[in-house]
Formats: structure tokens, C-alpha cells, sequence
């Protein structure tokens, strides 16, 4: 046997012979069965169907080619006459797996549901759940089939020119290759430009029930350097929609301003600079700089601002205040990550000079206070892009980032950083006097030193994916997981090799679905993490406890 047939028949053996894939199918089906097990968020049965395939098809092949190391390595494998009943046995244990676990699917439900306070739901579907899982499962097996089939033709036509082992691996990096490039360059880049054009066609949309603003000290009125066309649906929405005085007024109770709100599209200009330089100029036409505090916002990636965010502060500082955003992308958060990650950093960063450079050279004793904040995407742009340490010769007043994904900067060193008592969902970093983090419990004022310069403030649900995920939770327990858990999280919620990272990249798709769990966040939720990052004068409980009561009877913005 040459060299190059002993580097492939493992595989050739372990994928031709049902004896040997049964214990493929057996590892699939364990895989199968702990995805039924609770989570973070609910699901229906087509998402847990193929989660269920997805994760049974990640099992079979980790088997098979467990399988094929074993072979190569020359250890023994079961006789030909043993592997029939070998294989007779796997199938029956896998099918009771199978069964088993859809049987207790519900109540795994139930537990996820019991913690967000959902009704209970009286069936799961499994056969439902069952279908989608295994048509998953087929379907990504006959891709393997392909990748193999193709694998198998080259390894052919490179034992003509190189050296067996160099080829077997040259081989498979082609393939690789060839494969990524066909579903990147075909697949991929043109779902990418449908969902760019369709997300741009809604953003150009007018709304007939979102009237142009007639007062010229609105940005998009006829008097304004940010023409309403180009503002983006989502611009107009946040402009329009702002608070007004007379509402503002009923929790101010002596005297409110309509606060100033200005935000630039992605068709005002051509480059991050320019658009941020435009929004410079509309916040000094409009007297921004005249108010008691700027906050410099990144808006998601569509350019959507969380009413809840903005109208509370509005509120809570009388209208006091002027917010300034740039939109950088058409597409939602993922896309536009996935897509192009670069364009919500260099407009972050653009739009945050821009402000920062005019408002650190007026006179500190008459200028507003300086804060930033974001949200999902606009948080982890916003981190990525502040210069802590150049400002600290002249520091902003604070920060409020809500559901920063978990690959945001500021957030990862906060975390891992920890002090090690404190649980990695709700961290607590040094002395307090810099960050805090809180969740749905304030808890911002819990034995801290006093507040340094810059106030920095985490808002963060310990049910949401998006801010918990981790890679290594494919192979090993995460931190969030040990000890005492958030009181969203069902202590039915175990970990699992491999199973677990899928469960929390499936948290992260469905984080909207339940208010004031996963990366639903609500505006009650705000007030105390605002509250803690203006510190406005006179606040009590009983002005937060007021603040919240308006906002509870205020519609979901979502």
C-alpha cells in the first residue's frame, strides 16, 4: 500500500462502511438530543429543528473522523463479522436518544420560558422539530459528500506531481479554498448586495405619517444643513419623534426645552469626515453647544436609535440636552459586521474628533458636559473608537454602552479583568471609580468608591448572547456560567462540548423576541444606568421610581 493510500483509506473505509458510520450516527444523535436542553431564550420548532441539524451533523462528522485518526494511527477496529451488530445496536441507542429527549423537550422549554415569566407552552413539536433536524442533517451530509467526492478527484491528480502526505494536505486546502471562494464570491457577496439594495430602498422610503419639521431649529426643516431626504428613515423617526417640552414637562414639573436632536444620513455625504463634519455644523447651527450636555451617539447598523435610551435622558435633564449620531450602514448590526465592520469604526471615530476637538477648545466653565453611548453595534463602535488615554488631559464626563457584543474592547478588558469575586455577568472592575456594570437590578451604587472624571456604565442582561458569547464555549465551560447565575438564566442551563457555543450563537439570532431579556432592552432599564452616568441634580428614588412609571405606560419602541 503506498503512502498516499494509507493517509485516505481510513477515511475511504470509515465513510463507505455503515458499520463503522454508526458510531457517527450515535455521537449525532447525542448531539441532537443536548440541543433540546434549555438555553437562554425560547425557541420555536424551526429554529430548534435546525439548531438540531446542525449540531447532529457537527457530532457525526467529529465521529467519523475520530474514526479515520484511529484507523490512521493504526489502532484495531471490529471485525467485519461484529460491525453489523455493532451497528444494529448504535442506530437502536440513537433512536432512543432521539426519542428520549423530544419526549423531555417541553419542559426544557418551560424552564427557559418560566424564568422570562412567558406562559408555559404545552408542546414542543417534536415531530415538528424531528423533520427540520434530520432534513438539516441530510442536507449538510451530502455536502460533505461533495467536499469529499471533490477532495478525492484532486488527491488523484496531485499523486502525479507531489509527494502523498504533501498532497493529501495541499489537496484539502484546495478544496477548502475552492469551496469558501464558490459560496463567498456566488453566494455570500450577492445575498450581501440583495440585502444592501433592499435595506437602502426601505431607508430612501418617506413616510407619509412623519411630516417634514417646519421649525428651523430642527435638522431636516428647510433652514437645516441636513437635508430630510437624505436622513434616512430611521433619522427622520428619531428626529420627529423626539419628546417635546409640554410632554417633558409633566415629569419636569417647572421647566422644559425641546431637546435638540440631530443626525446625519448616509447620502449627505460621501465620506465619514465629511458627514461628520456636517453634523458638527448642524449641532452648532442648532446651539447644541448651548445646552447642558452633548451625548455623541453610534446608532445600530441600520442607523435605528433605541427611543428608550434617548427619550429617558430627555426627560431626566428637562430636554437639556442635544444628540448627535452619524448613520454608517443600511444593513441591520450582523450584516453590517459581516459585511463591512470597517465603515461603523471609521465613522465612530470620525464623528467623535470631529465633536470632541470643537468642545475641548471652548472654555471649560461654559461648555456642556460631554458624554458618548451606544447600543448593540453602536456600543462596540463606539469602544473601539474612543481614545481613553489621549483624553485624559481633558476627559469626557462618561459613557453608557447597553448589550456591547462580546467583542467589544472596553467590555472584554472589564470582564476578564474582573475582580475575582465578582461573577463575570456582572463584573466589578478595581475600586468602582471608572466602570460599573448592572443589569435589570441597579445595582450601580453597591459599596463603589466615589465616581473619578469619567464615568463609564455597562448596561447588560445576563440572559443576552450577544454579550456573553464566547468562542471556547465550544470546548469549555464559560465564566458566566459558574456560581451564582443572573436571575434571567435558567439553572437548567447546562454546558456541553461543542453543543453550547451553537446554543449561544442561536441566543444571539432570536436575542429580540422576549422584552427586558436577551438584547431587548427597555427603557425602565436606562433611567438607573443614566442616572448614574449625569448624575442630575436632585435625583431620588422617587424621581427614578416616577421616571420609570411614565415609561411603562409609554408604547415598545419595537
Amino acid at each position: 500500500m503506498s503512502d498516499r493510500d494509507g493517509l485516505l483509506a481510513g477515511i475511504r473505509e470509515s465513510e463507505g462502511s455503515w458499520g463503522l458510520r454508526a458510531v457517527g450516527v450515535l455521537l449525532g444523535a447525542v448531539f441532537f438530543g443536548v440541543s433540546l436542553t434549555p438555553s437562554l431564550m425560547p425557541r420555536d420548532p424551526t429554529m430548534q429543528g435546525a439548531l438540531g441539524g446542525v449540531v447532529a451533523i457537527l457530532g457525526y462528522w467529529i465521529a467519523m473522523y475520530g474514526v479515520w485518526l484511529w484507523r490512521f494511527l493504526g489502532f484495531p477496529v471490529p471485525a467485519q463479522s461484529r460491525r453489523r451488530t455493532l451497528r444494529l445496536l448504535a442506530t437502536a441507542i440513537a433512536l432512543l436518544i432521539c426519542v428520549a429527549f423530544l419526549w423531555r423537550a417541553t419542559g426544557w422549554q418551560n424552564a427557559t420560558r418560566d424564568v422570562m415569566g412567558l406562559d408555559p407552552v404545552d408542546t414542543t413539536h417534536p415531530w415538528t422539530v424531528g423533520g427540520i433536524a434530520l432534513a438539516v442533517f441530510v442536507a449538510l451530509l451530502l455536502l460533505g459528500r461533495a467536499f469529499g467526492f471533490v477532495l478525492w478527484r484532486l488527491d488523484a491528480l496531485l499523486g502525479r506531481l507531489v509527494p502523498p502526505r504533501v498532497g493529501v494536505v495541499l489537496g484539502f486546502g484546495l478544496v477548502l479554498w475552492l469551496f469558501w471562494a464558490a459560496i463567498d464570491g456566488v453566494l455570500v457577496r450577492r445575498i450581501f448586495e440583495a440585502a444592501d439594495a433592499s435595506f437602502e430602498a426601505a431607508d430612501v422610503l418617506i413616510e407619509p405619517d412623519i411630516p417634514q419639521p417646519s421649525d428651523p431649529q430642527k435638522t431636516g426643516s428647510p433652514d437645516s444643513l441636513v437635508r430630510w431626504q437624505e436622513m434616512g428613515r430611521w433619522g427622520r423617526s428619531f428626529v420627529a419623534n423626539a419628546p417635546t417640552a409640554s410632554e417633558i414637562l409633566e415629569f419636569a414639573g417647572e421647566e422644559a426645552r425641546d431637546p435638540v436632536r440631530v443626525y446625519v444620513g448616509r447620502r449627505a455625504a460621501d465620506t465619514p469626515d465629511e458627514r461628520a463634519k456636517i453634523a458638527l455644523d448642524e449641532l452648532i447651527r442648532v446651539r447644541g453647544f448651548e445646552r447642558s450636555a452633548i451625548v455623541v451617539v453610534v446608532p445600530v447598523g441600520t442607523g435605528w436609535m433605541d427611543p428608550g435610551g434617548h427619550d429617558t435622558l430627555d426627560f431626566m435633564l428637562g430636554g437639556d440636552v442635544a444628540t448627535v449620531a452619524v448613520q454608517y450602514s443600511y444593513l441591520t448590526s450582523a450584516l453590517s459586521l459581516l459585511a463591512h465592520p470597517e465603515n461603523g469604526i471609521e465613522q465612530a471615530r470620525a464623528l467623535f474628533d470631529t465633536i470632541y476637538t470643537y468642545w475641548s477648545a471652548l472654555p471649560k466653565e461654559n461648555r456642556p458636559k460631554l458624554y458618548v453611548h451606544g447600543l448593540s453595534q453602536g456600543a462596540f463602535n463606539s469602544q473601539s473608537t474612543l481614545p481613553l488615554l489621549d483624553i485624559l488631559a481633558d476627559p469626557i464626563d462618561g459613557a453608557l454602552w447597553a448589550g456591547s457584543p462580546f467583542l467589544s474592547p472596553t467590555w472584554q478588558h472589564i470582564r476578564d479583568d474582573r475582580n475575582p469575586e465578582s461573577p463575570a455577568w456582572r463584573p466589578r472592575f478595581g475600586n468602582g471609580s471608572l466602570a460599573r456594570v448592572t443589569n435589570q437590578e441597579d445595582t450601580l451604587d453597591d459599596g463603589f468608591s466615589p465616581w473619578g472624571p469619567i464615568r463609564l456604565v455597562f448596561l447588560h442582561y445576563g440572559s443576552d448572547a450577544i454579550v456573553s458569547f464566547t468562542f471556547d464555549s465550544a470546548w469549555r465551560r464559560p465564566d458566566w456560567m459558574k456560581g451564582e447565575r443572573p436571575f434571567d438564566v435558567s439553572e437548567d442551563f447546562r454546558w456541553f462540548p461543542v453543543v453550547t457555543m451553537f446554543h449561544l450563537a442561536l441566543d444571539m439570532a432570536i436575542s429580540l423576541k422576549v422584552p427586558r431579556y436577551g438584547h431587548f432592552y427597555v427603557a425602565p432599564d436606562y433611567i438607573d444606568a443614566w442616572a448614574e452616568v449625569v448624575q442630575p441634580e436632585g435625583w431620588n428614588d422617587d424621581r427614578a421610581a416616577a421616571l420609570k412609571a411614565i415609561f411603562e405606560r409609554r408604547p415598545a419602541p419595537w
